[in-house]
């Protein structure tokens, strides 16, 4: 879908739907539906075309501002002009959308937020279809749009599974798995995962086949691997290589890593983190990209909510 497009259409539909509402008669105080369904259109149009080039953090931050000095402006100027005069339709639309984007914001900035499942890598734990649920104050209460930490509550560890903004595209959220904290020595050869000399404990678990994109099935080895406290499924496919060394990028860091045909070794800069994805093989992670910054984090996802092609996941757990 073009969101751009469909944004710029919504704000041209709005003033249209309200001039049209106003030529109908009015019901009391209540607005025609045509003048509401404007408001609406040029609420959401609005949003849509700020998330194209804003973070929806920073999206909702000035739509609480807007609504906010709406309510203020009506509370204590406008209310003594008006008196028992109609309320403006702007000025109503404005003062009740104010509470209800502020509950919104508080709880999606420092609570929790949902995150959908965009893709296959961290299969099998995982699927294209999951809405789950992010713990945003597990790895410290952050302040929204600069995302710093203002009460250190804890920190990333071996095996969580983490939402961040993706280094490159800041906008965009990933999700994978903490493999390294900062300081630590990541090694992948041979698709034998290595954290610190030690090798992560592995165990065969028999074969893992999934439909992509409703067309390609994909067979792979399935594998438990314990990481820190998680124990959790891991996918690879025997014939594939290890990584394509002609996909990784020059990120910032990357003289912290070693590169071969057999794969690399990472040591972690203070600060960052090292993340990859469970479906090893369909991934594309801090090899590819490099490290992430705690400037990044989102926070900790810990909850299945929805899965409306497969309801027997709701409630599941993420390991």
């Amino acid at each position: 879908m073009n969101w751009l497009l469909l944004g710029v259409a919504l704000l041209i539909l709005g003033p249209v739907l309200i001039g049209a509402g106003a030529k109908h008669e009015r019901k009391g105080k209540e607005p025609p539906q045509l003048v509401q369904y404007g408001y609406l259109a040029l609420v959401v149009g609005l949003f849509v075309l700020m998330v194209q080039f804003l973070s929806i953090s920073t999206a909702m931050l000035l739509f609480v501002l807007i609504t906010g000095v709406v309510w203020a402006l009506d509370k204590f100027v406008l209310q003594k002009k008006r008196g028992d005069a109609q309320v403006e339709d702007w000025v109503e639309y404005g003062r009740g959308f104010f509470p209800v984007i502020l509950v919104v914001f508080l709880l999606r900035s420092f609570l929790i937020e949902p995150f959908q499942i965009p893709s296959s890598s961290m299969r099998p734990g995982l699927i294209v279809g999951d809405f789950i649920l992010v713990n945003k104050y597990a790895y410290g209460l952050r302040l929204p749009v600069t995302n710093s930490v203002v009460v250190p509550v804890g920190a990333p560890q071996h095996g969580d599974v983490m939402v961040f903004n993706y280094p490159v595209n800041p906008s965009v959220n990933y999700i994978k798995r903490v493999i390294g904290l900062p300081g630590d020595t990541i090694e992948y050869r041979n698709k034998k995962l290595t954290v610190n000399g030690v090798a992560v404990p592995t165990d065969s678990v028999g074969e893992h086949t999934y439909v992509e994109q409703g067309v390609y099935q994909i067979k792979n080895a399935q594998f438990t691997e314990k990481l820190g406290e998680h124990v959790y499924a891991t996918l690879n496919m025997p014939e594939a290589p290890v990584l394509s060394l002609s996909e990784v990028a020059d990120f910032p860091g990357r003289e912290n890593c070693r590169y071969d045909e057999s794969g690399f070794t990472c040591k972690v800069p203070a600060g960052q983190y090292f993340a990859m994805g469970d479906n090893r093989d369909h991934s594309a992670d801090s090899r590819y990209w490099g490290f992430v910054d705690d400037k990044y984090i989102v926070g900790k996802a810990f909850l299945i909510w929805m899965n409306f092609g497969h309801l027997n996941r709701i409630g599941s757990l993420i390991k």
